[in-house]
Formats: C-alpha cells, sequence, structure tokens
C-alpha cells in the first residue's frame, strides 16, 4: 500500500501555478491501495511529524500491517511561494518499502520531472526547463536560472567549484553588468523576478575568484543601502567580502566589523596580521566560533606548531568551556590534517580511526594545558572503545601503541572529568546522544547538575537538560526551587519546544519539584498553568500533575487520553502517574493498557519502551531509531519476564526497527563492530526463540 500525503491549499493561486499542477497530479495519485493524507499543517513540519500523521490515519481507518507511503511536510512546502510558484526543489519523503513508494509516484507530472534519490534520500520534484547550446537557460526563467547555478555551483559551502566555461562566465558577468537592484542583491530568499539570483551570480564567481572590483564596488553600495545600519542581517557579504579582502581595498575591514563574527573563517582565508586582531577580539567579545579561525591564521602567521600554538591561545582564551572545547576541536582538525597528509591512501575507515586515537591520546598530551587536555577527554569518551577495537585486530608496534593510549586515557579520564559536563548551548540532538551516560548519576555529576541550575548564565535549554535529570533520579530538591523561581515568569514562562528531546519543558519539571516538596510557590505555578493564555502553555499543563499526584489528577489525564486530543506526553504523564500512586513499575501499568479502548497503540508502543526505567524515562515524543536510550529500552522490555508476551514483542518489534540493526552508521555515538555483533547475535536469538514457540 501507498500512502500518500497531500499538498497544503493554495488559496489564491492560479489555476496555473505550480502548486495548483501538483496537487491536481497528486489527487490524482490513487487506487490500488493509494491514500491521501489530509493537507499538511504548520504541525507537520518534520518527517517525525509525517510518519506520526501517516500512523494516526492508519489506526483511524484500521489499516494494519507494514504500510508505504510518501508525504511532503510544511519545510518541504517553502519550495512554493505564496503565489503558488515553485522557487526550489520539492523534497517528497516517504516511509515504508522504497521500490512501493517509487512506483506510486510514477514520472511525476507533466513539466515536471521527479528525480529518484534511492532508498537513503528522499524524492525530488522540479520543472522541466530548457537552455540554449552553450547549456545557459533564458535569464528570465527564474527556474532554469535556479537549476543552471546549481550545476555550476554557486554555493559558497557547495561541493568544490568547477572552472566555468568561457560563455557561462560572460553569462555571470552579463547579469550583473549595469546597476544592482539592493533587495535583489542582498536578498536572494525572499526577493523574486530576473534578479532574484544576483547574490548566487556574484558567489557562482567569486568562487572562481572572478568578481570584478567594479562588481564588488556596486554590490557593496547595493548592501549597504539596502541594510543601512544593520549590516549584521546582509545575507549577500561573502562575494563582495571575499572579492574586496582579494583585492587588499580597505572598504574590506569596515565591512568586516560590521559583520560581526559571521566572516571569521574568510578572514582566515586571507591571514595578516590585522585579520588576526580582528579575529582575537570576535573571540574575546564571546564569539566562540571564531576560535578556529584565531587558531589557523596565528599558526599560519607566528606558529605552525599547533601544539605550541594552543597553549599561546589557551593562556588568553575566556573562561569558559565552550571556548576551550572549540580551541580543542582546531587542534584535533589540525593534528588529523597532519597524519592526512602523511597517509594520503588511507581509507575513510582507517581515517577516522585515526581521528578517535588522536582525541585520545591528546588527553593525556602534556604539550597541552590542562585546560585542553580536560576538553579533550570529553570529546574522546566515546571513542575509546572504538580505539581499542581496531587496535586489537592489528599487530605491531602501532598497535601496542594504540593500546597504550587507550589505557594511559582511562587512567585519567575521571579526574579530568570531575564536576565536567557537555556544552548546554548545543543543538538538542547533540546532547539527546549522550542522555544514556547519566541513566546513573555520580556524586559528581550531580554536583554539576545543580551547579548549572544554580548558574545565572545556564539558558532556557540548559536549565530544561539538568533539572530533568536531578529530578528523574530523585537528585532534586528545595536548592533547585530557590535557584529558579527569581527566574520563571521572565525566563521560563517562554515557549519551548521539547517534542523532540528527551527532557519536559523547565516549567514543567520545577512545578512538579515543587508540588512534591509542598513548597509555597507551587500555589503560584499551579495558578499561572490555570490561566487561559499564553495559548502555547495549554497543551503542557496536564504534565505537570505528575508532581504530588492524586486521584483526582489522574482522573483528568486519563479524559485527556482518551480523547483522541494530540498526545505531547500525555500517556507517558499518566502513566508515571499510575505507576506513583499504585507503588508498581511503570511497565506494568503500560502493559494493562494494550488493547484499551482509546489508547491509540502506537502512542502506548512508545510509552512502553519509554518507562522502561522509571529513574530516567525518556520523554521524545516518537521512539529515537538513532538512540542509545532507545535501543536499550526496547531490549530491556523484550527480555522482562515479568510482561506478557503481547509486551515483549512491543519490544522486539521495536528492536528490530532500531537503527542499530538497520541503519547503524547513522547510530550516534557510532557503535563499535563488537556492539554491533553483539546487536545482532541478540535480535537473532530472540527471532529463533520466537519462531520456536509458534
Amino acid at each position: 500500500m501507498v500512502v500518500l500525503v497531500g499538498l497544503t491549499s493554495d488559496r489564491g493561486a492560479g489555476e496555473r501555478s505550480d502548486l495548483a499542477r501538483i496537487k491536481k497530479w497528486w489527487r490524482g495519485l490513487g487506487g490500488d491501495g493509494f491514500v491521501a493524507l489530509p493537507p499538511p499543517t504548520r504541525s507537520r513540519y518534520t518527517q517525525s511529524d509525517g510518519h506520526e500523521d501517516a500512523a494516526e490515519l492508519f489506526a483511524a481507518r484500521g489499516i494494519t500491517g507494514r504500510a508505504s507511503f510518501a508525504y511532503w511536510h510544511w519545510q518541504s512546502h517553502a519550495a512554493f511561494d505564496r503565489t503558488g510558484a515553485l522557487r526550489g526543489r520539492l523534497y517528497l519523503h516517504w516511509g515504508g518499502d522504497h521500490a512501493t513508494v517509487a512506483a506510486g509516484l510514477g514520472a511525476g507530472p507533466e513539466g515536471y520531472r521527479l528525480v529518484n534519490n534511492g532508498p537513503q534520500g528522499a524524492f525530488e520534484l522540479d520543472r522541466v526547463t530548457a537552455t540554449d547550446p552553450d547549456g545557459l537557460p533564458d535569464p528570465q526563467d527564474e527556474a532554469g536560472v535556479r537549476q543552471f547555478l546549481d550545476r555550476i555551483g554557486a554555493d559558497r559551502h557547495g561541493h568544490p567549484a568547477s572552472p566555468l566555461t568561457g560563455p557561462e562566465e560572460r553569462w555571470l558577468h552579463d547579469r550583473l553588468a549595469g546597476p544592482v537592484e539592493p533587495v535583489a542583491a542582498t536578498d536572494p530568499v525572499t526577493a523574486t523576478g530576473p534578479f532574484a539570483a544576483t547574490n548566487r551570480f556574484a558567489t557562482a564567481l567569486e568562487l572562481r575568484q572572478a568578481l570584478t572590483p567594479e562588481e564588488a564596488s556596486r554590490l557593496l553600495a547595493a548592501g549597504q543601502e539596502a541594510y543601512a545600519g544593520r549590516l549584521s542581517a546582509w545575507h549577500g557579504w561573502w562575494p563582495v567580502l571575499n572579492a574586496l579582502l582579494r583585492q587588499g581595498r580597505e572598504e574590506a575591514w569596515e565591512l568586516a566589523a560590521a559583520l560581526g563574527p559571521a566572516p571569521a573563517d574568510t578572514l582566515a582565508e586571507h591571514p595578516s596580521p590585522r585579520a588576526l586582531a580582528a579575529l582575537r577580539a570576535l573571540v574575546l567579545a564571546g564569539h566562540d566560533g571564531a576560535v578556529p579561525a584565531w587558531f589557523r591564521t596565528y599558526r599560519t602567521l607566528h606558529e605552525p606548531d599547533p601544539y605550541a600554538a594552543a597553549r599561546a591561545l589557551c593562556a588568553e582564551l575566556p573562561d569558559r568551556e565552550t571556548a576551550r572545547a572549540a580551541l580543542l576541536g582546531a587542534v584535533r582538525t589540525a593534528v588529523t590534517e597532519e597524519w592526512r597528509t602523511a597517509h594520503p591512501d588511507a581509507d575513510r575507515e582507517v581515517a577516522r580511526s585515526a581521528g578517535a586515537l588522536t582525541a585520545v591520546r591528546l588527553t593525556t598530551d602534556d604539550r597541552l594545558p590542562r585546560p585542553l587536555r580536560v576538553a579533550a577527554a570529553q570529546a574522546a569518551y566515546d571513542q575509546v572503545a572504538h580505539v581499542r577495537e581496531r587496535a586489537a585486530r592489528s599487530t605491531g608496534p602501532e598497535a601496542a601503541e594504540a593500546l597504550a593510549a587507550a589505557d594511559r586515557y582511562e587512567a585519567v579520564r575521571d579526574e579530568l572529568l570531575a564536576g565536567t559536563g557537555p556544552d548546554l548551548t548545543t543543538y538538542e540532538g547533540a546532547l539527546g546522544d549522550l542522555w544514556h551516560r547519566y541513566r546513573t548519576l555520580s556524586a559528581a555529576d550531580i554536583g554539576w547538575l545543580r551547579d548549572r541550575v544554580a548558574d545565572p548564565a545556564t539558558g532556557v535549554q540548559g536549565i530544561a537538560f539538568c533539572l530533568e535529570l536531578l529530578y528523574a533520579h530523585g537528585a532534586a530538591g528545595e536548592a533547585e526551587v530557590r535557584a529558579l523561581l527569581p527566574r520563571w515568569k521572565k525566563e521560563l514562562a517562554k515557549q519551548y519546544r521539547t517534542t523532540y528531546t528527551e527532557w519536559r519543558h523547565p516549567l514543567v519539571t520545577l512545578t512538579c519539584l515543587a508540588q512534591d516538596l509542598g513548597h509555597p510557590a507551587a500555589d503560584e505555578l499551579l495558578a499561572w498553568w490555570a490561566k487561559p493564555k499564553p495559548l502555547w502553555k495549554a497543551p503542557l499543563r496536564l504534565l505537570t500533575h505528575l508532581g504530588a499526584p492524586d486521584e483526582a489528577k489522574a482522573a483528568e489525564l486519563w479524559e485527556f487520553v482518551v480523547s483522541g486530543a494530540h498526545d505531547t506526553g500525555h500517556l507517558m504523564t499518566w502513566v508515571l502517574l499510575r505507576a506513583r500512586l499504585d507503588g508498581t513499575h511503570p511497565l506494568l501499568v503500560a502493559e494493562r493498557l494494550i488493547g484499551e479502548p482509546g489508547v491509540r497503540p502506537y502512542v502506548l508502543h512508545r510509552v512502553l519502551i519509554g518507562v522502561a526505567d522509571p529513574a530516567q524515562p525518556l520523554w521524545h515524543y516518537a521512539v529515537d531509531p538513532r538512540s542509545h536510550s532507545w535501543w536499550r529500552r526496547a531490549q530491556e522490555v523484550a527480555d522482562n519476564p515479568r510482561l506478557s508476551a503481547g509486551a515483549r514483542a512491543i519490544g522486539l518489534r521495536t528492536a528490530r526497527e532500531h537503527y542499530v540493526l538497520r541503519h547503524p552508521d547513522q547510530v550516534r555515538p557510532p557503535l563499535t563492530e563488537g556492539e554491533l555483533t553483539e546487536a545482532r547475535a541478540w535480535l537473532e536469538a530472540r527471532t529463533a526463540g520466537a519462531a520456536g514457540t509458534d
């Protein structure tokens, strides 16, 4: 079966718009088991949302078994502008069997091309365009121009730019001839019309160092006019600044100063004493992202040895863990690049192993100051097992030295890492990748988490991460309430999406804690949750019932669970709440709900895995197939002798669908070969056992 997720409405778009044509084709895909979901809204923002919508449709229509489906979500829909015109490739995501989906989609609508990127990618839909004998588009054909720029390489962070043909270069210069429209030159994302790609024209030329002084001057003037007093908002600065630096022009430094930290890497590509001073000033002003560029420039101008350069810069580095981690990352990159130069024929796996060994070695390298060795110990935490494994498969002095480096690392790791933790400002996925490290908390972990909660510099994400761990492990107390009460109205009472994390909104967790403690602030917090506004908090209010639970709270929460409303942790909360009231393990509570009317199976299955360890429940709204935590919990449910065969089967099915077995290269942190072998053996044994009982 192929399930096709429909498009959003193109109200106001003409019948001949791209959106109208594609919708007509999309709605015609049917029969032989094809089903269309309702049009996506902003709530279908990611691929996970698309899969959840498909699961809801399957449940509502009684579709059982493994179904295949295709869809696009709100982010993909941004390929259309307000008139319904297609401004970029439309990515069609899918689930189930790839061949079934490909057959269901067919060749695409007339006038468009559908690209199949294989089982690991999304399908792409774009317009069919024409070119002249030189491969050049009509300048008035926006889709053709966009596709031409994609083909030659017009993005700074894309693949290395290939040489241009004579006609291609002349065509680009012709596009920049004469006055430049300010908006078109600076904001290609929102600008429309024939000049919308001006910035990409300039980038395509400057990637080949072909932007002329006259063109750079016109583009600079256009940017200064359009973004007077706020040049840091100018998206089209790179080709201009790079050209000005390359041409040795004074305007480059005025522009760089106005742009803030954004041009750090560009300055490092043009090393000079002036660039070094500018980069140092950025770092001292708190811009840790400029640290690698500062390091590279310092090495180029003063000290090529990466260890000596690191010692010099570390002495000036601000006292921030994130700054030290950035400098350590720059040192690792430099050492790894030296290794690659000495081993040009090394394959990817060997190079990855060398990178892991570098992180392990740096932890005990006395050429680095202690702050950087602490950062190295953190970076190498999940690398040492890979180092040992590869060394065990090899022979000779290099293998022996690698094992010795791993021994030295493990001898000092705990001492170096005592009282430290992850960067709480990083993207939430990176924090989720190490959640499994905190399944048990050491005294040092508890101390670090409490210090972070008490630190006024810790942001909302950091508070949410740390407070959740402390609360789940029973290590949060009145000190945390006292630390956060002065901040809750101005900082914590803000919308903060936690749909894709293992932790809840920090104000939910704080409210639960205050209730458990019988703290006087609990009444004030609950009164705030009871108010109708702001609207974003409405779905979260019932999650606070986990604090100081009682039968009335359980009843209200259960009424919501069986209402069919969107679940954002409600069933998980009810299971944990019921377990507290009954004095039983939440797994046994969840198990009793299998087959219960009004309880959606796909939500219950996720909850069953998530509550396997009540000291660290997993709050992600779906099973995260990349996560170590979800993999371990699925195994534990499958192997739990206290559970029914049906509950254990849910655990086994979840394990089978985890990336540990299907796409192990996507699991983070990466698995060792030994871990993979163990996982496959575990599954084979359970599969054989299940077959033996049939």
